[in-house]
């Protein structure tokens, strides 16, 4: 798995990890079930503070992206391909709807019109 950061991007530097990791998952590069580096080698080849690294994981981990198991380490949830292509999906949403003035409930509220 091959990530790199933007230093010139205006993102903080942890959500360019989970982004990272995101489109690594995305794009089939980690499968569900496979298992990330630790988070101190992945800090220095990204050349982040280590908290830095796990903050962005625990960011995938909450999406329901990445499973944390003692002993184990970190691995890419079951569904985990499906489920990163609809939340990019929704990211695009949301900055569209920003983009014409909606904010997040109002995008839930269009939702539950539809349904």
């Amino acid at each position: 798995m091959l990530l790199r950061l933007d230093v010139a991007d205006t993102h903080p530097l942890h959500e360019q990890v989970a982004g990272a990791i995101r489109r690594a998952i995305a794009e089939g590069e980690c499968e569900p079930g496979d298992r990330l580096p630790p988070a101190r080698d992945l800090s220095q080849a990204l050349g982040v503070n280590v908290n830095t690294v796990l903050r962005g994981l625990r960011a995938l981990r909450d999406e329901g992206l990445l499973e944390f198991r003692r002993g184990r380490g970190v691995t890419v949830a079951q569904g985990a391909d499906g489920r990163s292509a609809l939340l990019d999906r929704v990211r695009e949403v949301l900055a569209d709807a920003a983009r014409l003035g909606y904010g997040k409930d109002d995008v839930i509220d269009m939702i539950r019109e539809v349904t």
